[in-house]
């Protein structure tokens, strides 16, 4: 990922320092009080078998909320350590390690969501050494913490460009369940949160026009600490009615401060004021530099290729054939007939509408650029059955497409095609299929008729109850996990052979690329934008509608189905979601089409 710095005229003034070092002394001081109770209150209470479930229970409850206040910093300066103190309770597996997949391991999850499988929905005693080490792990991480935020400076713009990013956590992961799955108290820590980031930003207001953020952010707590049922909170109007308007209240403060900073090339625009803005998203973000970005003319010239069957072995299929633009480039097959003969495919056809917003591409997650992509379908001998170096050459001889690459890439003085530029042609085009006009997108951006009353209640219950937005997370709706945006999560749901099997379909999916047991059967998240045009669903185009896609998570995935599977990352307890709930989450995700 690259960086492209900026620097403003304005000097660092004294205040401005003052400032960093009143929030830095509040930051340790809540690390402080987190570590000690850990230290001094659960970890002896957990070593005293004498002690209630119930007390520890709630001691835990007291240390997430404690985690909570600094949970801003945490993340944004120190995201490794943080992975160990709140990460995800499953193995991960990071990109680095496909260069090289003989190296590839999964990292041994620990924490607090570790810690939650372990005490409930009861507390196993005999669990008692795993919690007791993972306690010992927190104290440890604790003082890490302190270590760094006593020896590293924080300044402003980074201090509010991590209030906004927990902003936009909470309307992400906080409000969903995602890191307290089984306690859902989603709304007590996100409130602790708030609070948190009241007191940083408050510092900063008394030195502009008042802009009313203060108070937006009480209220938000306010409507918090009111509505704390996980199931019934209306996460529509927290998002459109205090979420939106407070980070786009601190996007504001940090134009109005106008701060030197530093600008980074990532997914998720600096300066985005809302998750919802239309430009909210970089689709250059996961090109390898910026010799890879999109221009125009590179555009108009992946498109041509996009549609010429000659890049293909025998001639009869462009990328084109696959990714119909009127199906939301999908196919509408189960899988697609292979090149060179009558069998399929070994997968169904995705859409590439928003696939520049991935860190992963393919299914098993194997290609880390489009232009790897490209090369890999191309190159397959089943579903392009070419080759880079022969469309060089047939190129090279037509005057048109000549005339094209020099315009593309007039660095290139050489008159000549190289392969390189046919597949950062073709990837640029993809580049440029993002879309974030749907209706919901209207929805969040304040037009309230955009949606219906049971659409609306179908957001509801997928950010909620039906908890679809712990894999599928608003707004790409697809694996990457915000506000970051970096890890692409693949899952492992148990998807059958076929509708009416319990065997699981033999695809190992991820596992087939890093050979980690842990993701058997693994699969890249995909989007749900444009869903109701991407039929059949599944890797394996295994379900025709989403009912049935419905119908398989409402009753625990594979495993619901009789599938026997040892290590489903979805949750095999039954969503109890009533028929009406199924249609309006299905009304809802129809809103996602772009039009």
């Amino acid at each position: 990922m690259s960086v492209i710095c900026f620097s403003c005229d304005r000097p660092t003034s004294h205040q401005d320092t003052s400032i960093e070092q009143e929030i830095k002394d509040t930051l340790l001081a809540q690390i402080h009080i987190f570590h000690h109770f850990v230290a001094d209150s659960f970890l002896p209470a957990v070593s005293d078998s004498k002690i209630p479930e119930a007390d520890i229970q709630r001691l835990f409850l007291k240390t997430r909320l404690l985690f909570k206040k600094f949970e801003w910093a945490a993340e944004y300066f120190m995201g490794a350590t943080t992975a160990m103190v709140n990460g995800p309770p499953v193995q991960e597996v990071e990109n680095a390690d496909l260069l090289d997949p003989a190296l590839a391991r999964g990292l041994t999850p620990s924490g607090l969501q570790v810690m939650e499988e372990l005490l409930f929905p009861q507390y196993d005693t005999s669990q008692k050494k795993r919690v007791i080490e993972q306690l010992r792990l927190l104290v440890f991480n604790s003082s890490i913490y302190q270590a760094y935020f006593r020896d590293h400076s924080m300044s402003n713009w980074r201090i509010l460009d991590a209030a906004r990013l927990e902003v936009f956590r909470i309307l992400t992961l906080g409000i969903t369940g995602f890191d307290n799955p089984l306690t859902l108290n989603s709304m007590q820590e996100s409130s602790a949160s708030l609070e948190s980031l009241h007191q940083v930003l408050a510092y900063y207001v008394q030195s502009t026009p008042d802009s009313g953020l203060i108070k937006q952010i009480r209220d938000a707590i306010g409507y918090l600490q009111q509505n704390t049922d996980f199931n019934a909170f209306n996460r529509a109007a927290f998002i459109t009615d205090y979420g939106n308007k407070i980070s786009a209240g601190i996007a504001q403060l940090e134009q109005n401060l106008n701060l030197p900073s530093v600008r980074y090339n990532r997914l998720l625009r600096q300066e985005a004021k809302t998750l919802f803005d239309p430009d909210a998203f970089n689709a250059n973000a996961f090109a390898p530099g910026p010799d890879y970005f999109m221009s125009k003319p590179r555009i108009a010239l992946g498109k041509k290729l996009f549609y010429d069957a000659s890049l293909s072995g025998p001639g009869t299929r462009s990328c084109a054939s696959c990714h119909q633009p009127g199906k939301a480039f999908t196919d509408g097959l189960i899988k697609h007939q292979v090149i060179h003969g009558t069998k399929q495919i070994e997968r169904n056809t995705p859409t590439l509408i928003n696939t520049a917003l991935q860190s992963n591409l393919f299914y098993d997650m194997r290609a880390l650029t489009l232009e790897d992509q490209v090369r890999d379908v191309i190159n397959n001998k089943n579903e392009m059955g070419g080759s880079l170096q022969e469309i060089v050459t047939h190129l090279q001889h037509n005057e048109t497409y000549k005339e094209l690459f020099s315009i593309a890439y007039p660095e290139n003085t050489q008159n000549t095609i190289d392969t390189f530029e046919v597949m950062n042609a073709i990837a640029s085009y993809v580049r440029s299929l993002t879309s974030f006009n749907s209706r919901f997108d209207e929805y969040m951006r304040g037009d309230k008729s955009a949606l219906k009353p049971a659409e609306v209640a179908g957001f509801n219950l997928f950010m909620g109850k039906a908890r679809c937005a712990t894999c599928h997370y608003m707004p790409l709706f697809n694996g990457m996990r915000p506000p970051k945006y970096v890890v692409s999560d693949a899952e492992i749901i148990g998807v059958p052979a076929t509708v009416n099997d319990s065997i699981i379909d033999p695809d190992l999916g991820w596992y087939n690329i890093i050979h980690v047991p842990a993701y058997k059967y693994a699969f890249k998240t995909p989007t749900l934008r444009n869903i109701d045009k991407t039929a059949p669903y599944m890797h394996n185009g295994v379900y025709a509608t989403l009912e049935q896609v419905m119908c398989f998570y409402n009753n625990g995935g594979g495993a619901g189905a009789g599938i026997k599977i040892d290590n489903q990352t979805l949750s095999q307890d039954s969503l109890h979601l009533t028929e009406e709930e199924t249609s309006d989450i299905i009304a809802f995700m129809k809103s996602l089409d772009s039009r």
